[in-house]
């Protein structure tokens, strides 16, 4: 089985947005020789399975182009190593760099919330020239970038703006929901109830079944086919705990990138070359494990709990300061994968079932009709 390990070089970030909880002004960067034993416990740690890479933060551009020069010459020496991604606002992208993310063929990621106004509302003055001046540059040299837009208490009111802008830029784009934090409350007046939050997704889902074959979001493409086949496949909705790792700048080692610099959820460090059972065997991993118990004995009676698994513990943990709570978000998830089975019901009386005599496909839709959520399911 694939699993994902996220390089964490950095809390440190120049950005200055308003509802960011994870950066750290003060924060160290981390070492090559980290990505080191980095790849020297890889080598015997789950080696018969394939692994991704993704830099994340912080900004994990802030170390530089020789830290990443070494960086890929160390981890393409492991021989299940799958690929790279990289979530960065990209300010500090140059030819150098680029030329060296297309050599190894990163996958980028972008934080942008929408129109520069939006944008720099949430996210600082200037932040929307600054990364878009680089996703021009790094898409001029080939690189694939993908978005990520957060929604906040202030944005959900800009929905259809934000719609638009995504759809015109042709773009792939992952939908957030802005959250409250462990680490401080700066974060927590642009966080997002669930009510809204369920509300604008089917708001935008009824946009979106209009235009599948102008740009993507991955979250209704994710959440569609975790619809139909009955099991998670987006981050926040599969059972990640052991399967996704994240490496701090110290390498110590987390379940996720959203716990980085937290003692109490510190599973190990790869200078000691932990086992699986070594991690299993931790505070942290134990803690993430009563939140699973506590999902499928508080879940079990849901009809959507093999749709989102209780959701992301993160969520939960941080909602009720501890691990025996399901994600905050809960009744939204509930809106939206009820909403799309209601379509799907509605689809199947109007159009047959796929594939079979007589269903309806979508290449016989008629001008200005929309898609079906099958076609979204099937997509």
């Amino acid at each position: 089985m694939p699993f994902h390990v996220m390089i964490i070089p950095t809390l440190r970030c120049p950005g200055m947005c308003k509802y960011c909880w994870g950066s750290d002004k003060q924060a160290e960067i981390m070492d090559i020789s980290i990505v080191e034993n980095i790849k020297e416990w890889l080598e015997c740690f789950r080696c018969d399975d394939e692994v991704h890479f993704t830099f994340h933060g912080g900004e994990p551009l802030l170390p530089g182009y020789d830290y990443y020069k070494d960086a890929f010459k160390i981890l393409n020496t492991l021989p299940n190593h799958s690929g790279y991604s990289m979530q960065s606002n990209l300010w500090l992208l140059d030819d150098e760099i680029a030329d060296l993310l297309v050599e190894n063929n990163v996958i980028l990621s972008t934080s942008i919330d929408g129109p520069k106004e939006i944008t720099d509302y949430q996210r600082g003055e200037g932040y929307y020239d600054k990364t878009m001046r680089s996703v021009h540059l790094a898409e001029d040299k080939g690189l694939y970038v993908s978005y990520v837009c957060t929604f906040t208490s202030y944005s959900k009111d800009y929905a259809s703006e934000i719609y638009d802008y995504f759809k015109d830029l042709k773009a792939t784009v992952k939908i957030h929901s802005a959250l409250p934090s462990l680490r401080g409350e700066n974060a927590d007046p642009w966080a997002l109830n669930q009510e809204d939050y369920g509300k604008l997704m089917v708001e935008l889902l009824d946009k979106y079944l209009y235009d599948l074959d102008k740009f993507q979001i991955m979250d209704f493409d994710h959440m569609a086919k975790s619809s139909f086949i009955r099991r998670g496949t987006l981050c926040a909705f599969n059972d990640c705990v052991g399967d996704t790792l994240a490496v701090g700048h110290d390498g110590n080692i987390y379940p996720c990138y959203r716990f980085v610099g937290m003692d109490e959820y510190i599973m190990g460090n790869v200078k000691d070359k932990p086992t699986v059972e070594d991690l299993e065997s931790s505070n942290a991993y134990k803690l993430l494990h009563e939140f699973n118990d506590y999902v499928k004995e508080d879940c079990k009676r849901c009809r959507f709990i093999k749709h989102c698994n209780g959701g992301c513990p993160y969520n939960g943990i941080v909602a009720a300061q501890s691990p025996k709570a399901v994600d905050p978000q809960c009744q939204a998830y509930k809106l939206i994968f009820q909403n799309m089975k209601d379509r799907q019901k509605q689809d199947l009386i109007k159009n047959g079932i796929p594939g079979m005599p007589g269903a309806k496909t979508s290449q016989e839709k008629e001008e200005g009709e929309p898609f079906t959520i099958m076609d979204l399911m099937t997509k």
